[in-house]
This record gives C-alpha cells, structure tokens and sequence, in this order.
C-alpha cells in the first residue's frame, strides 16, 4: 500500500550537491570497465560497498549489443539481474528441454565485468510457455513440473548465482494468495515446497520471495510478514525479502519504508530492493525531476538504515532501454540516467544517500 504524498523533505537538495562536489560524483568519468567495483568510491557500487552493500541494475539480452550502455553498466555496477533470459519462458521453452542461452550470456557478461548476479525467477504467473500455462495438470504432475524445472535451473547456475528470486508476486493487493495455475492447481504448499527445491539444488545461494507494492505496510507487505513468519516455523528456507519498489510519483512515496524493511529483517530474513525505478507523467520537468531525485536518496537511506538491507537494484539504469513508456502510456524518465547516458539529480541523490551512510559507519 502506498501512503499518500507527503512533503519533499527540505535539504536532500543541498546534500546531494555537496556529496557530487566532494567526491567528484558530477563529473567523474565511468570506471574503466572490469575495474574493482568493489574499490572505486566514484562508482555507486564503491560507495555502496563502504556501507556493505551492493548497487546493481538489471539488464536484457538485446541491451548488452548497446556496447556504450553495456560498458557503463559494468563500470557503475557490482550486481546485475537478468531482467528476462532466466525466465520459464526463456529456459524451459518446451517440457523437459532446457536453453540457458539467454542466462548464460548475461552471467558470462557479468563474469566478464566482474559483478555479481542475482537469479530472477524460478516461478512467477507471467510470462511461462504456452505448454505449461495451457495444459491440464493433476496437483502431483504440475508438482513434479515445477520441482524438475526448479532443479535443473538451479544447479545449473549454482556457484555462479549468489540469490534467487524463488516466488515472485504471489500475492494480491488484499493479501490473499494471486490465483495463478500453482495455487489453483496444487495449493499454498508450493511456496514452501519451491522454496525447499531450490536450496537442496544449491545449498549456498539466498533463497527470497520478490514483490511490488510491498514497500510500505499494508495488506499486501503484511501477508508477506505472515507468510515468512510462517515458512521460518515450519524450518522452510526463506533467506530474503524482495521490494522491487517501481514507484511512481503521483501515487505518493512508502513513507513507512524504513520500518517496514527493519520488520521484516527483524524476522531474521536479509531485504533487498530488487526492481527500483520511480516513474513520472510525462513531460518531465524540473519540479518531477527533483522531487524523484528526493524519492531515489530516500529509498537509498531507507536500505541503508538497516543493517539486513543488503543491497539495491535498479531495474535498468537508463530511460534509454527502460519498460515503463510501453507498460504505462505517457509515462517515463524513471531512471536516474537519461536516453543519452547522461546522470540526473537522481544520480547524485543516490550518491549522497550512499555518502553520508558510509560517513556514519566509518564516523
């Protein structure tokens, strides 16, 4: 649930300019691609590692022939999502008969650039094969469906996936179960059950359940508390919670983020923010453009405010390969690059956000 808006706090401005001119966030060119993320404070991931967390953004097959984009996200960056190539769709195209192509260009890429991948997703209602979502299933066939395609997907990547997003969006806004063909089909005991399959297929990754409009309490965020709260009881692996946290300014800002995240870590569960962007009604503008700005430096600090927050990722860094103008019509301009590659205020917001936490770690 979203709260309503509430007043751009005033200084976030100031600060983000005065971080931009400390550590030369403005103007410093990108790192040299497959430089040492993890050492290079005038990237986000360097700044983002002093606090001990990672700053990553998600990327598509075709967005990797963009070579200027493509470099700049492995010098930014020190995590990446691939945004469809792991999908059921794309690695299980016919039953039984598995393609990694897809995965393992952008795992390769990664590799190549020295980030860190995050699996996304096992199961999710969208975007299956047509000989899956059409078929007839017995609640033991789509079982024995769903276990085969978690296992092989799984070790197939183990070792070189760090977390998987295991169940994604399988609640609705009122904070009942999203009716998709696995509940409809075997139940609820899907959730634990893919969960359980997933770690006995690589022991070593973080298992999390991933969705939207959880950022704020409310119905949905508060059945995803229950759900885990649960799932932990029964002894079931669930390391992590996804906010994917795509916000959009005229529907206000999760005020209650920072809390919410702590309850949740408070369940003894890691958080991540697993989809970031905040879209606008277009044409932008300077007041939108800085009113996001405000919103991406207090998503950042809302993370970094809790120590089991362990990292952000935006889904696609820039308006120039990003989903929002094709799935919500006149709107855009929801990342903190523009078409040209060039950084908005959001940019330095994230930066200042990510400064001023590891001054206080380090203070």
């Amino acid at each position: 649930m979203r709260t309503p808006a509430a007043r751009t706090r005033a200084g976030s401005a100031a600060l983000a300019a005065t971080a931009a001119l400390l550590l030369g966030l403005a103007a410093a060119p990108a790192a040299v691609a497959g430089a040492d993320h993890r050492q290079d404070a005038t990237t986000l991931d360097g700044l983002a590692h002093r606090s001990g967390r990672y700053f990553g953004s998600a990327v598509d097959n075709p967005e990797l022939a963009d070579t200027d984009y493509a470099n700049l996200l492995g010098s930014e960056f020190g995590q990446t999502t691939p945004g469809n190539g792991m999908k059921w769709y794309a690695t299980e195209p016919r039953r039984g008969v598995f393609d990694f192509t897809a995965g393992d260009e952008i795992v390769n890429y990664a590799r190549s650039k020295g980030l860190t991948v995050r699996g996304h997703t096992l199961l999710w209602h969208s975007q299956l094969p047509d000989w899956l979502s059409s078929g007839t299933w017995s609640a033991d066939e789509l079982r024995s469906i769903l276990k085969n395609h978690i296992t092989q997907v799984v070790k197939h990547y183990r070792g070189k996936v760090f977390a998987w997003d295991v169940a994604n969006e399988i609640m609705n806004e009122d904070g009942t179960y999203r009716d998709n063909i696995f509940y409809k089909t075997i139940g609820p005991s899907y959730i634990a059950d893919a969960l359980r399959w997933a770690r006995a297929a690589d022991p070593k990754a973080k298992l999390y359940l991933n969705d939207y409009n959880v950022e704020g309490t409310g119905a949905k965020s508060d059945a995803y508390y229950a759900l885990i709260q649960r799932l932990k009881a029964d002894g079931v692996p669930v390391d992590g919670f996804g906010m994917q946290a795509h916000l959009a300014l005229q529907y206000g800002f999760p005020y209650q983020m920072r809390q919410n995240i702590q309850r949740f870590a408070d369940l003894g569960v890691d958080v991540a923010v697993t989809e970031l962007d905040i879209r606008m009604i277009l044409p932008a503008d300077a007041t939108r453009t800085a009113q996001q700005a405000d919103w991406y430096g207090q998503v950042t600090s809302a993370c970094l405010a809790v120590r089991r927050c362990v990292g952000i990722t935006l889904w696609g860094y820039s308006d120039r390969h990003s989903w929002i103008p094709a799935a919500f019509e006149g709107q855009g301009a929801a990342l903190p690059w523009d078409e040209e590659l060039r950084r908005k205020p959001a940019y330095d917001a994230i930066g200042a956000a990510l400064t001023a936490a590891a001054v206080r770690r380090t203070g």
